[in-house]
């Protein structure tokens, strides 16, 4: 159990030593030549050692800890070695720690490397866990992206901008295992603030093979040198230079994915025509989704219930939508709004057992953590408008790996609703469903999405790619093409 707690609330999967080794191979061969070694969350010093076996012309190295037995055993090992000289381990608190008046102890080039804490600062905060930054908004989200979740944020992220900050206007390189996600993110923060980055690199690592983890973890390697200003990364699938790599970078106040296909696309980029919109958000799917069952309906609680049809749409999921499962809904959705703070007492006389169930299950409802749902009538839901009813849709998953548009029609003489992991433009016809959904699916539409969607994201495919294609100069490339081919 102990251990347990130690990877939720530290993040903790120590490196193995093989892997370490690997990851100084490879800097060797890129063309890395530290004078210096620091590993700001050493463990047990795989890092640490690797760089010293690898590097000949290291003359200083440092590894720091926040775990008094990891930093014990981590400088028995280090008395073993010849070189135990030019090498300490010290006990230290990362976010407690002057970086900059370390580094600036160190001889250059100076070669920060490890592996940072892979857990976020909500999941800290559930465990009510003091191993955490001082809390400021150093993402500047506003406020609306604050209550929907995106201020949370990985641990590593906040430290790896720290070091980035740190290395600024220095000469060294730093290489630290970490979500591929993470890397991106702290890239972006590098970019967009004028860190002097030389060149950058990403390489994958099978995070399960090496931690038995489920994460798309990543090697990121950048190199510092004052004055230099590189805002592109090249993500190779493997920690081996010699593959063809992918290139990202940061152009026109955006992180894109492929370069080259935004430099073919680009022109496609422009108002959002036509709203995008997301699924109904209702946080209680044991109670708001249910399955029917002759004329009742059963919950996610394993409930047999009997409600009137008002408040009830056919509803599609995400993996309904990837899939291409459109036309016979498994699934109903308890809507209790037709907009955004619309009144819910009406449901009380317009269909009392509905209500009664509303009732029954408050203590869920009422229990919902999201901020959205405070000062707002009981039993509310977020994202419900006319657009909701439409009776025509065109639809994509946000979550999985796939960009498929789906036309989505009406069931049962109801419109079908979403999850709000669906995203779709509302539409008055099949035929116009139809005309913008073939829009989207043709190969110009998915190679300029391909220039801004990361796969490997938890949720690729969001509102914010989709609403960069301006439909009206999509419509308009095709109409120049036909119009050539006619000639």
């Amino acid at each position: 159990m102990a251990k347990t707690r130690q990877i939720a609330e530290f993040g903790d999967f120590q490196t193995p030593a093989e892997l370490a080794r690997e990851v100084c191979t490879l800097l060797t061969l890129i063309g890395v030549r530290p004078a210096a070694i620091l590993e700001p969350t050493c463990g047990l010093g795989s890092f640490l050692f690797a760089g010293l076996d690898r590097f000949q012309g290291v003359k200083k190295a440092l590894g720091a800890d926040i775990n008094a037995e990891y930093v014990k055993r981590a400088k028995a090992m280090l008395r073993q070695r010849t070189d135990a000289k030019k090498a300490r381990v010290v006990e230290a608190n990362f976010f407690a720690t002057d970086w900059t008046h370390v580094i600036a102890d160190l001889p250059e080039p100076v070669l920060v490397i490890g592996n940072l804490p892979w857990v976020t600062n909500a999941h800290l905060g559930t465990l009510g866990s003091q191993n955490l930054p001082v809390k400021s908004n150093f993402q500047n989200r506003n406020g609306f992206d604050a209550i929907t979740g995106k201020a949370n944020f990985d641990i590593s992220e906040w430290m790896l901008i720290r070091l980035l900050e740190t290395m600024n206007g220095r000469r060294g390189t730093l290489a630290m295992l970490c979500k591929a996600s993470v890397a991106r993110k702290a890239l972006v923060h590098g970019w967009k603030n004028g860190i002097a980055l030389e060149r950058s690199a990403i390489y994958r690592i099978d995070a399960d093979l090496h931690f038995a983890a489920a994460v798309d973890a990543a090697l990121l390697v950048t190199h510092f040198a004052p004055g230099a200003s590189d805002l592109t990364a090249k993500v190779y699938p493997h920690l081996r230079s010699e593959d063809t790599p992918t290139v990202i970078g940061y152009e026109d106040d955006t992180l894109l994915a492929d370069i080259a296909a935004y430099h073919q696309w680009k022109h496609l980029r422009g108002e959002e025509r036509l709203k995008w919109r997301s699924g109904i958000k209702h946080d209680c799917s044991k109670v708001m989704e249910l399955r029917r069952e002759g004329n009742r309906y059963r919950n996610g609680l394993g409930e047999l219930v009997e409600l009137e049809d008002a408040y009830l749409y056919p509803m599609l999921k995400s993996s309904d939508i990837a899939a291409g499962r459109t036309e016979c809904p498994a699934n109903w959705m308890l809507v209790t709004q037709s907009a955004v703070n619309s009144a819910t007492e009406t449901i009380r006389e317009l269909a009392p057992k509905t209500w009664a169930y509303l009732m029954e299950h408050a203590e869920l409802l009422d229990g919902r953590r999201s901020s959205i749902y405070r000062k707002r009538p009981r039993f509310s839901v977020f994202g419900v408008g006319d657009y909701t009813f439409a009776p025509f849709k065109v639809a994509v998953s946000g979550l999985y790996k796939k960009l498929q548009f789906q036309v989505v029609g009406g069931y049962q003489g109801k419109p079908v609703v979403f999850d709000d992991t669906i995203y779709f433009l509302a539409c008055q016809s099949r035929q116009e469903a139809e005309l913008l959904a073939s829009l989207l699916n043709s190969a110009p539409a998915r190679e300029f999405y391909s220039a801004f969607i990361f796969w490997d994201s938890k949720r690729p495919i969001t509102v914010d790619v989709l609403r960069r294609l301006d439909l009206r100069k999509l419509a308009d490339h095709f109409e120049r093409a036909r119009k050539l081919a006619v000639r």
